[in-house]
């Protein structure tokens, strides 16, 4: 074999879990390389909202959040149960912790707080908290980066220097409801004269993820190449000893002596995968992921003997589509009050705040059980919710582009008779529906679905209501639209052990290959536990294959 490069460890794929391979590999004394397929390097992470779920981590404890293993793991039974072994479960919550304490002592740029009350996804489940056991990324100043910075992801919309944490998003959803809601937008403000006056370039969420482990791998002179996309596995005597790479046209052949690790995302941007492998109706339009997640390792390692889990599921993400295909993917915005999402018949069939994975697979049941009139939903609200609250990345008040009303991606009405006839329902069912729901919003009570009645549900609430999630919708106009089952990624991926290598369908691992995050079969199986239950896990198993690639060594 004629090789154009050698290196230690070549990582597929530029999201958290490529660099906290690579930031390991390189920690470690092996020369690694990360290789993108796009232009920009971040992947899905950098698109996110940045949270890292890893339970009783340094930083909840500095938070001062009471949680054990024993806790973790009895959550982690209650929501996955057996799609994934006690091993891989018992894997990642003891190395997680130890994956957190590595990066925080290898960089000092990798630095996370406490989501403070931000619950898991299940908090009304044995073992999980209210108080949330999620963190996220400090604010970061991109101008650190230097000549990197320029070809970081941005996120899908320009901040204009208006940034925000997670944290701040769930008091500034409040700015016209609570004294907190206003004096975080104090700070927001401050933050946005900084960026005119003095040029700083803050980035927060999953930018800011992503640029603190390019600072921290920048610093150990670690390589990125950008614009090369994987093509093939090197294969020598059963074991994988390089990869195939293209740039520009040219083939280049890179050896790896102590592995190769695959962190290339899933295939989200693949339309045939798609209509393989995920339930119908299915399309690439609805995914937020980015244009390079179109599932490049899976043929090769299939070739290879290796198994395949969870490729019927997606990290679900029920999204409003824009007049420019845009989806915008609804997150406190299934929560505040005065509003409701029906299926097209005009009846509710879902609690909406539902921890939004979960409510992708109620749109598929609700659909087959319909025959179809639930892809596309409607989500309606009222003229005191759009005034009120943050809708769409709106500020409360702000009316819809003009654009909007133009393509019918939101559809006006005076009265909600009005809006019935012209979303085509069945007569009287959604006046009927909302008088229900008005019902409801009076005693404060869901009987329907138990709206508000966890503290997930209630996190991006209104505090100042009996139930935080709950209010009359009886002031027009009156708004709806269009709700897709989006995602943020694919589950599905090659099956991996507590070392992250690569499985076959025998049981044997492929010697020479790991994976992680969406390349590899999700280690949350079909569920979603918490916020960076995506990300945690690939960090952690990122971690895990270089240690190993070392070990090896």
């Amino acid at each position: 074999m004629n090789w154009d490069f050698t290196y230690d460890v070549v990582v597929i794929g530029s999201g958290a879990s490529g660099f906290s391979a690579a930031i390991t590999s390189k920690n470690e004394g092996l020369e690694s390389l990360i290789v993108e397929k796009e232009e920009a390097y971040g992947g899905a992470s950098a698109l996110s909202g940045g949270g890292v779920w890893v339970p009783n981590n340094r930083y909840l404890v500095e938070g001062g959040v009471q949680d054990s293993f024993e806790e973790a793991k009895t959550y982690l039974d209650q929501t996955i149960g057996d799609k994934v072994s006690d091993e891989m479960k018992e894997t990642y919550l003891t190395r997680g912790i130890e994956m957190l304490d590595y990066l925080h002592e290898a960089s000092e740029h990798l630095r996370y707080s406490y989501a403070n009350d931000y619950s898991d996804y299940y908090p009304q489940l044995e073992g999980g908290k209210g108080e949330g056991r999620s963190i996220e990324p400090l604010i970061f100043n991109l101008n650190k980066l230097g000549d990197w910075q320029k070809n970081i992801k941005t996120p899908a919309m320009d901040t204009k220097g208006f940034v925000m944490t997670g944290q701040d998003f769930r008091h500034v959803n409040m700015i016209t409801r609570t004294w907190k809601g206003k004096f975080r937008s104090l700070i927001l403000g401050k933050r946005l004269i900084e960026h005119i006056l003095f040029k700083k370039r803050y980035a927060s969420l999953g930018q800011a993820l992503i640029a603190r482990f390019a600072m921290a791998y920048k610093e150990l002179e670690g390589e990125l190449w950008l614009g090369t996309a994987f093509t093939d596995l090197i294969v020598e005597n059963g074991e994988v000893i390089g990869v195939k790479l293209l740039k520009d046209g040219i083939e280049i052949k890179v050896k790896a002596n102590k592995g190769v690790i695959l962190a290339a995302g899933g295939f989200s941007r693949n339309q045939a995968y798609r209509e393989k492998y995920l339930p119908a109706p299915t399309t690439k339009d609805w995914t937020s992921s980015p244009e390079g997640q179109t599932g490049d390792i899976l043929e090769p390692t299939i070739q290879f003997g290796a198994k395949l889990a969870f490729m019927d599921k997606v990290w679900g993400a029920p999204s409003v589509i824009d007049h420019e295909g845009k989806p915008f993917f609804l997150v406190a915005d299934r929560a505040i009050p005065s509003m409701i999402i029906t299926d097209q018949n005009g009846q509710r069939y879902v609690n909406e705040p539902t921890p939004y994975h979960e409510f992708v697979d109620k749109m598929y049941e609700r659909n087959e059980a319909t025959d179809g009139k639930a892809i596309h939903s409607w989500i309606i609200l009222d003229h005191k919710a759009k005034k009120r609250h943050l809708f769409v990345g709106l500020f409360p008040g702000q009316d819809f582009p003009k654009a909007y009303y133009e393509h019918g991606i939101v559809i006006k009405a005076d009265s909600i008779a009005e809006l019935e006839d012209k979303l085509k329902m069945p007569y009287g069912n959604l006046v009927a529906t909302i008088e229900r729901f008005n019902g409801f919003a009076k005693t404060g009570k869901d009987l329907d679905f138990h709206r508000g009645e966890t503290a997930h549900d209630k996190y991006y609430g209104d505090p100042t209501l009996q139930n935080p999630n709950l209010d009359e919708i009886n002031q027009g106009p009156y708004y709806a639209l269009r709700i897709y089952p989006g995602d943020i990624g694919t589950k599905g991926g090659v099956v991996i052990d507590k070392y992250a290598r690569v499985m076959k369908e025998d049981g044997t691992p492929i010697n020479g290959l790991h994976a992680c995050g969406n390349s590899s079969a999700a280690v949350m199986g079909e569920t979603y536990p918490g916020p960076g239950a995506t990300i945690g896990p690939g960090m952690t198993f990122g971690y895990i294959a270089a240690k190993y690639c070392k070990e090896q060594a």
